[in-house]
């Protein structure tokens, strides 16, 4: 790599430097600076309010946090050329391209594809845009390269991106249990066949990983606060497409409106569906939100005040399945005090959420003995792993109820 070096001043690690070439002009290009403009855990600023920080920043931790992981297994002989390194912090840096603004709230209403498929929409682009030099990191993302720990070291139960998203969202929310030993983790890192494996020191620090990763899904992430505003988010922009799409005119962005207005039989194509994209982030939905609190649609309207003044729905959760008379209970209650004419089906919803914080169904997290031996972590762990996916049921509905 370039040995000349871009300085960032870094909250959570110090220092972290970006190399000049490739990297860099990655860094600088609008299509990573847009990451600037779009938080990293969307609303939960409701719960905690210094969870303010960007995906800018989360893509240049989890590109430090490459750049040691690959200098580490360097030091135990895996052989990286300065090619493949390269690669892995390219394909690490750009892995969130694709995220919409507000979390997730717009891959349920007016994008229709995931963001993982539009990062690499964005890669793809950008490859063409710089001739090609953005292949071998597509590899390496798409898991089409022969050495698969460098995928691993990207998307994996030991990714970078974890890695760094777990300690950055902590610190910021200031959710201590969410704090992981993430320099001693790194420092374990082996490669074994293949395969990224944990070196047998670092058993404790893994399952300290794996538990802070549940507790942090189930108080940050999935805090009902946090899923009743991103839920009265999505009815907004589902509401908002419904009056577009019938006519009515909306306040919005050019960006926006392009979404919003699109016809749901209209397939883009990819060049202009990422020109309207790249220019999308958290600025157009909070203005959308300011000026729809005046709208004269009563939901608009409603549902925009409460994200503005924070008056967010009520969330209960069950670890079963909601009754659907009590769901229907409510939506009588709420139709008899705001109007039969009112679409209830935005103002009570229910739902559900899952999580698991260990999948050894995708790929094992594997330990490496001393002796040679290498196996998974759940034969040689004495702490639970939380490998069942648990969900959680939930009904939201105004509080006024």
């Amino acid at each position: 790599m370039n040995n000349k070096l871009k300085i960032f001043n870094d909250p959570v690690y110090g220092f972290v430097s970006v190399p000049h070439g490739l990297l860099l002009d990655l860094v600088d290009h609008p299509h990573f600076q847009r990451l600037r403009r779009i938080r990293q855990v969307g609303l939960a600023h409701y719960v905690y309010p210094g969870a303010l920080h960007t995906r800018f920043h989360h893509a240049l931790g989890a590109l430090h946090l490459m750049q040691e992981a690959i200098e580490v297994l360097r030091s135990k002989g895996t052989e990286i050329s300065e090619a493949e390194a390269e690669a892995a912090c390219v394909a690490i840096l750009l892995h969130d391209i694709g995220h919409g603004p507000y979390s997730h709230a717009l891959e349920h209403t007016i994008v229709d594809l995931h963001h993982e498929q539009l990062s690499l929409l964005f890669m793809e682009a950008l490859n063409r845009e710089f001739g090609g030099r953005l292949g071998l990191a597509i590899d390496i993302f798409t898991d089409r390269y022969d050495k698969k720990f460098l995928h691993q070291l990207v998307s994996g139960q030991l990714d970078m991106d974890r890695m760094d998203y777990l300690n950055r969202d902590s610190f910021f929310t200031g959710v201590s249990e969410g704090v992981i030993g993430y320099d001693r983790i790194i420092k374990m890192l082996a490669v074994h066949e293949g395969e990224l494996v944990v070196e047998e020191k670092g058993i404790y620090s893994i399952e300290k990983f794996l538990i802070a990763r549940r507790l942090m899904y189930w108080q940050v992430y999935l805090h009902k606060t946090n899923v009743s505003a991103e839920h009265m988010v999505i009815h907004l922009l589902r509401r908002a497409r419904e009056l577009a799409l019938a006519g009515t005119e909306l306040e919005a962005s050019g960006p926006l409106r392009w979404f919003l207005y699109r016809k749901a039989t209209e397939q883009p194509a990819v060049p202009e569906l990422l020109e309207h994209f790249a220019h999308l982030d958290d600025v157009d939905i909070a203005a959308a939100i300011k000026s729809w609190r005046k709208s004269p649609d009563f939901v608009l309207s409603f549902l925009s005040e409460g994200l503005l003044d924070r008056k967010l729905f009520r969330l209960e959760w069950r670890t079963v399945p909601i009754e659907p008379d009590y769901i229907e209970t409510i939506r009588q209650k709420t139709g008899q005090m705001f109007g039969p004419d009112v679409p209830l089906e935005h103002l009570v919803f229910d739902g559900r959420e899952s999580n698991r914080a260990y999948d050894d169904t995708h790929e094992q997290i594997k330990i490496l003995f001393k002796d040679g031996r290498v196996l998974p972590i759940d034969q040689c762990s004495d702490v639970p792993l939380y490998t069942q996916e648990v969900t959680k049921y939930f009904v939201c509905y105004p509080k006024e109820m």
